[in-house]
């Protein structure tokens, strides 16, 4: 994260929550850009197991990206930022 690792996120400036957030959404986005790559514009052979794995990874990465993203914007209303 582009803050230092002990700084809060009701601690950051509204400066530092925009360049955070960015990041975050920039981030999902690339998730989700890997994961429909992976298991809807290829054709490589997955096993059951390890597709079900991925599958479930991906959902609790996305699950932490939206829970920060979230976060942050709820910050950002409280500093009265858009």
């Amino acid at each position: 994260m582009a803050k230092g690792p002990d700084k809060k996120i009701e601690d950051m400036t509204t400066e530092e929550l925009k360049t955070e957030l960015k990041r975050l959404k920039d981030n999902l986005c690339d998730l989700e850009d890997m994961h429909s790559f992976t298991f809807v514009k290829t054709s490589v052979h997955i096993g059951a197991e390890k597709a079900q794995n991925m599958q479930t990874e991906y959902e609790q990465e996305c699950a932490l990206h939206n829970d920060q993203i979230a976060k942050i914007e709820s910050a950002l209303k409280a500093k009265g930022a858009q």
